[in-house]
């Protein structure tokens, strides 16, 4: 960790546009699976891996590790194209996604891949697995921290706030959770089916230190992990505002891509047939886009 240069913001900015080719290519090979979610996260999962976490993707159980805590285990393939990328396993086994006898379950699946801290799939519960963790941890003197991610449908699951009093009463500096703030979920937009605002209130009511970013910024959040663990008497919260099906317009912010792979989306604006072949071409000019900003 520490200041993030130029030259490392332009690396991450063109390994998260590969990882989200990737995405859209396991997912089609896949047949099923989530992708608005996925493309949003992409940039939080980058900065995680090749910048912020305390890893060695050749020693997966490297004692004194990171964890990372995915709760919301429908987002799985941008944390498996993230591990992939990063050197876990070969990138060519991503297309593998939920196929009979894979590693890479349509749920993270804690004792079949390395790397994988938890099983997960119930919403909610990813919370309480981090703060045990957590608390286990300090009482051995440990110094790894915790890296729990969120969705925010997820936090209408009420074991999140059991989760959030346990944590923020025992004051688990330990614990950066994430909260993907793309305000869908898999029915509708998060304020019409059950309103979460004000979010930011509501943890730091629960004595959490609370940091708000853009999600796509990869600046902003890795100087959003540095800030986390420079606290010491508290849990951090950060909430990062993204883009559901980031880098493809045509689909983002479009809570009907929440639960479905290209070439299975709705037809409109982008008919069945086509959607693998233009998502892959959009993704492409973006990287491009990203690569000439920075020359």
């Amino acid at each position: 960790m520490g200041h993030i240069h130029d030259d490392n913001i332009k690396q991450l900015e063109e390994t998260a546009g590969k990882i989200r080719q990737s995405i859209v290519e396991m997912l089609v090979a896949a047949g099923s699976g989530h992708t608005a979610g996925p493309l949003g996260m992409t940039d939080i999962f980058t900065v995680l891996y090749f910048h912020t976490l305390r890893h060695d993707p050749q020693h997966p159980e490297m004692e004194g590790r990171d964890r990372v805590i995915l709760s919301n285990g429908h987002i799985c393939p941008v944390q498996y194209a993230t591990m992939a990328h990063a050197g876990y396993f070969p990138v060519a086994e991503l297309l593998t996604l939920r196929k009979f006898g894979t590693r890479l379950q349509g749920h993270p699946h804690r004792e079949r891949l390395p790397g994988i801290e938890t099983s997960s799939g119930p919403l909610g519960s990813g919370l309480s697995q981090t703060a045990g963790m957590a608390y286990g941890a300090r009482m051995d003197g440990g110094k790894e921290r915790f890296y729990c991610l969120m969705g925010d449908g997820e936090q209408n699951a009420g074991q999140v706030w059991e989760a959030m009093m346990f944590t923020g009463k025992y004051r688990l500096s330990n614990i950066t959770a994430i909260i993907d703030r793309n305000n869908i979920q898999i029915d509708g937009m998060t304020e019409d089916i059950m309103p979460l605002e004000p979010m930011r209130a509501k943890y730091e009511a629960f004595n959490w230190h609370v940091i708000e970013v853009d999600g796509h910024n990869i600046e902003s959040i890795a100087n959003a992990f540095d800030e986390a663990a420079a606290i010491y008497e508290k849990p951090t919260m950060i909430i990062a505002h993204t883009i559901p099906g980031k880098g493809i317009p045509e689909i983002e912010f479009d809570y009907r891509w929440h639960g479905v792979p290209p070439g299975k989306g709705p037809d409109a604006p982008i008919a069945k047939k086509d959607q693998e072949k233009i998502f892959l071409h959009k993704l492409r000019t973006l990287q491009g886009k990203i690569t000439s900003e920075h020359q």
